[in-house]
């Protein structure tokens, strides 16, 4: 079986190779990976002791972030590698201040997770969520490495608590402890026989809980936004773009700020086709161009910024619900704003809870989206459901802290 999970690794590089002419995330990926154990051998000193966090991306690193920056308050003389598999993520974090090391993960072959343990020299490593690589979590067994996923999470009709998944539980028997982000997790690890886990709860929260408190003017938009009532709309794919662009030609006093999901030239020009109502940020200058006033929509043609956009907001929207699942809901929550997003969320605890608590709204037809902003015109209604989500979000956090009383628990332990 694993001979096949090797076969399969080949075959992905191979179609790499392929693909990266056609695709530029794909020719990322590999143009990342040339040389890749070369310039980490001639980079960290294999002779010391390090701590590895691994990321798949972009959004496994915010939610994981805020352990990464307890582990070095906690501990600072220790040396710090980050790796990513995706480019979304080692594009953007490839300079991050609090690493020492930031590189992508080299593909999961059994030479490859030897040779970089080997020049890496971990003595201690961190997952976040659900990255299960086989062969770098059995070379870290083999070796003793202590092995910690973060924010874990696990449902029931997941490979391996199905009959013919008792062959890929050996993966999960590698890792050294479960930090959880509900009951359910622990109930179905203790289901195939693994009670090496603890309920923490997501790590996204910690990270997010504090964005008010923090709240960042930008002084390019603030202008642009006036008195105006914004919609806020993260992440988006063309299905979401869709919607809102047919939803806002009943709103004329609704100003739109979107971020879409993909940044580049093509995407942005089918958006300025789609919206011609509308101004880049980049383009944005109203000190220069006051008569840009006039727009009604501001696209945001950069990545970093999202976090602190959604301050602005009175209804967000979040993105991903019409393809695989959506994107972050939490980083507009935190602001004390309603959310409304599509139907795609059943892999997201937060979403339902947020749903159930009337902070945030499911849409899949043009004609519910439609409804649901109609009911937040509002005020007592919005207000309402946007108090509900701020108050979700402060009362889920803690869950680095708990991590972290763990990990000093287990230092001292050590040490006796």
């Amino acid at each position: 079986m694993w001979f096949l999970y090797n076969l399969g690794i080949l075959l992905g590089q191979f179609m790499v190779f392929i693909l990266a002419p056609f695709n530029t995330r794909v020719k990322q990926w590999k143009r990342g990976r040339e040389g890749l154990l070369d310039r980490i051998a001639s980079t960290v000193d294999s002779s010391e002791l390090h701590t590895w966090f691994h990321f798949a991306s972009l959004g496994e690193f915010e939610q994981g972030r805020s352990v990464l920056e307890a582990y070095r308050e906690n501990f600072p003389k220790k040396k710090i590698v980050i790796t990513f598999f995706s480019p979304s993520g080692y594009e953007v974090r490839a300079n991050y201040e609090k690493a020492d090391y930031v590189f992508y993960l080299p593909a999961d072959t059994i030479k490859n997770a030897r040779q970089f343990v080997n020049l890496i020299h971990p003595e201690e490593v961190f997952v976040i969520k659900y990255e299960f690589w086989h062969n770098y979590f059995k070379e870290l067994h083999q070796r003793q490495i202590p092995l910690y996923l973060v924010s874990a999470i696990f449902r029931k009709n997941q490979l391996y608590f199905k009959w013919y998944g008792k062959p890929f539980r050996s993966t999960l028997r590698y890792v050294s402890h479960y930090f959880t982000q509900n009951q359910e997790s622990i109930q179905l690890l203790q289901y195939i026989g693994l009670n090496n886990a603890s309920l923490t709860g997501d790590t996204r929260f910690d990270r997010v809980a504090h964005l008010p408190l923090q709240k960042k003017e930008i002084p390019a938009i603030t202008p642009f936004v006036q008195q105006h009532p914004v919609l806020v709309a993260g992440s988006t794919w063309l299905p979401d773009e869709e919607r809102i662009a047919e939803l806002l030609q009943n709103y004329p006093d609704w100003k739109l700020i979107m971020a879409p999901h993909i940044i580049n030239e093509d995407h942005l020009q089918a958006l300025d086709a789609k919206f011609t109502n509308s101004v880049r940020f980049s383009q944005l200058d109203i000190a220069r161009y006051p008569d840009q006033l006039i727009h009604q929509v501001l696209i945001i043609d950069n990545i970093g910024m999202l976090s602190y956009l959604y301050g602005y907001a009175d209804i967000a929207y979040i993105g991903g619900g019409f393809g695989t699942g959506i994107h972050n809901t939490l980083e507009a929550a935190t602001y004390g704003v309603p959310v409304i997003f599509g139907p795609k969320y059943d892999k997201f605890q937060e979403a339902k809870d947020l749903i159930t608590i009337g902070a945030a709204f499911s849409i899949q037809q043009q004609q519910d989206l439609i409804k649901v902003f109609e009911k937040l015109q509002v005020p007592e209604f919005r207000k309402e459901a946007g108090n509900q989500a701020y108050q979700y979000v402060q009362q889920q956090a803690g869950a680095t802290g708990r991590i972290m009383d763990y990990l000093r628990y287990k230092a001292i332990s050590n040490r006796q």
